[in-house]
């Protein structure tokens, strides 16, 4: 059977009918046959139309990707191989030092926007469009959505995860920690380090700039719109995920708020231990807590897509970004690890269904629930706050390179970095050091420096993170790390993954298809369904997944040199440390009113 598409853009959008097909930036409307093909026009418009050939149904999986600079739509068959893809990067706002916002509705079109050209790439490679069964979403962590539970739209513009005007909010909370304290239990108060402690005993996070808690406060306490939907029961607050499945299963006419667990577990507001809200850490920050969603699995069906192409498709798998990576390279047992490089780094190491709080400086958080009656996963987790927007810097603020691929290049124009350590502490130091008062710094810098020196220390500067990060893991869990599988942007590059390798001492194994994050949600998605026989607690389901082209990369360095170089970093760390005060006296009196 043949169908039929209008020739213009636009004047026949709004004619959708049941079981036809958008096909790139037309439509299929109703259409009258006249004597030949060639004579055939749009009942609407009038115009021409074409003859598009019979298309075929098959059964792929959408990822929905909403990273930090960018969305994209990626639809996988069952081998994790890319049928059609589409990628849009989105505006981002920096009003003052330090800040980052994103506009709610821009992400939110944008990601719409990402889906349909998806859809249109699909049914033009052949297949139609209700081939994607089902769908997962993926997003950036940590960065805080609120919006008006009466009107849907946004109350202020999103902080995002590496924002760090909470700074002194932070140190306001610290500050409270030690004279006033925290109620852990009704009418129990626990105060000083036992206070301190006992924050990250109930919520597996320290306090810090990067969680969304302190953002939230700080939205309420600087705009008076949010303070006074707030004060009437009338706000939402959840991190991407919450904002993007509010929005496509119908937004205020649905109503549908959800908080995905592996998100949820990144607010300051989670309590890891009962794996629910916890209205104690409400009270600290002076939160409501009918601000938030109904906390739910990674992987289940939480509504159907309203509008678009995909109008009817299931929400399958929701997981926060770095999360989603550790399953898209299917380190699904304890004792596997992940690392994504891409505006940050974050090192994963699966835990399996018990929780390590950690002695050493990292994370103890949710990995995934592969379903709403299933045993959730944990993972430690490190994060580095600077790895490739390091690089981003070397290109657009120091102009070295003029791409970012460059940087692998001019590294290797040098056999090392000439002695020069660069610290990329731009908005402070986060696992294991956790000093948001630090800055970053060059070092070792002589006459002898050149600019491939730099670029060298640059990629030497993550791989030096990494292993701290490692190093503590290996601590906490009393188990080694046997080699570390990476995914991201900044992988692209050989040369930093030998160094990676080298500097840890440790295999680095990067797999052909780099998507892991997307996959991640894909594959969560499909096993809400039972789509391909996947099944996330049975790792062997996913035997046939991403098995393609994968590369092992593996330590060549003297372990002399390594270790000497190691010493050295960890100095270079200690005199970036401490650099910023963050709080004074003055603005301690103000937020104590």
């Amino acid at each position: 059977m043949k169908s039929y598409h209008c020739n213009t853009a636009e004047n026949c959008f709004d004619w959708l009918m049941p079981g036809l097909i958008r096909f790139g930036s037309t439509v299929t409307p109703p259409y009258s046959s006249h004597s030949s093909p060639q004579s055939i026009s749009c009942l609407f418009c009038e115009f021409p139309v074409s003859i598009v050939m019979s298309l075929k149904k098959g059964e792929f999986v959408g990822s929905l990707d909403c990273g930090t600079t960018s969305v994209r739509f990626i639809i996988f068959d069952k081998y994790a191989q890319i049928v059609a893809q589409h990628q849009l990067e989105f505006p981002q706002y920096y009003p003052n030092p330090g800040w980052h916002e994103q506009n709610p509705l821009e992400i939110q079109a944008h990601a719409e926007a990402c889906i349909e050209q998806t859809i249109s790439s699909l049914v033009a490679s052949g297949f139609t469009k209700d081939s994607v069964k089902v769908i997962g979403i993926t997003n950036q962590r940590e960065t805080a959505f609120v919006w008006s539970r009466k009107t849907g739209k946004p109350l202020c513009n999103a902080i995002v995860w590496d924002d760090s005007r909470t700074k002194n909010l932070v140190a306001h909370y610290e500050h409270v920690l030690q004279t006033k304290g925290i109620e852990v239990t009704p009418g129990v108060w626990k105060q000083g380090q036992e206070g301190i402690d006992a924050l990250r005993e109930i919520s597996g996070l320290p306090l810090s700039t990067y969680f969304s808690a302190t953002k939230v406060r700080w939205m309420i306490d600087n705009y008076p719109e949010v303070a006074q939907a707030h004060a009437n029961d009338d706000m939402c607050f959840g991190t991407l995920e919450s904002w993007l499945v509010y929005n496509l299963v119908g937004g205020v006419k649905q109503g549908l708020h959800v908080s995905e667990m592996s998100n949820a577990a990144r607010t300051l507001l989670f309590n890891t231990t009962t794996l629910n809200w916890d209205p104690m850490l409400f009270k600290f920050f002076g939160l409501r807590q009918s601000i938030v969603g109904d906390v739910v699995s990674t992987s289940e069906t939480y509504g159907h897509i309203a509008v678009g192409p995909l109008a009817g498709v299931p929400i399958g798998g929701l997981v926060g970004d770095q999360q989603a990576a550790l399953i898209g390279n299917k380190c699904l047992s304890k004792g596997e690890a992940k690392c994504t490089y891409g505006t940050g780094a974050f090192l994963l190491f699966c835990t399996g269904n018990e929780i390590v709080k950690s002695s050493h400086g990292l994370l103890s958080t949710v990995a995934f629930q592969p379903g709403p009656n299933s045993k959730p996963v944990f993972a430690l987790e490190g994060s580095i706050s600077s790895a490739g927007s390091a690089i981003t810097w070397l290109k657009d603020s120091m102009r070295m390179i003029s791409s970012s691929a460059q940087v692998n290049d001019l590294a290797a124009q040098e056999p090392t970095s000439g002695g020069v350590y660069f610290v990329t502490a731009f908005s402070g130091l986060l696992a294991p050091y956790w000093d948001s008062s630090a800055t970053g710094l060059l070092i070792g810098i002589t006459q002898y420096t050149n600019p491939s020196h730099i670029a060298r220390a640059t990629l030497e500067a993550t791989a030096f993170q990494t292993r701290a990060i490692i190093e503590s893991m290996v601590l906490d869990s009393g188990k080694d790390v046997a080699n570390l599988k990476v995914d991201g942007g900044m992988t692209n590059g050989d040369l930093a993954m030998s160094i990676l390798a080298d500097l840890n001492g440790t295999e680095v194994i990067r797999p052909e298809m780099r998507e892991s994050t997307a996959l991640g949600s894909a594959l969560l998605a499909g096993s809400a369904i039972g789509l391909f026989g996947w099944d996330l607690t049975k790792p062997e389901s996913l035997s046939e997944v991403n098995t393609k082209g994968t590369r092992t990369f593996k330590p060549e360095m003297a372990a002399s040199i390594r270790e000497k170089k190691w010493t050295n970093w960890q100095r270079a760390v200690e005199r970036s440390r401490g650099w910023e005060a963050g709080f004074d006296e003055e603005e301690e009196e103000d937020l104590l009113g």
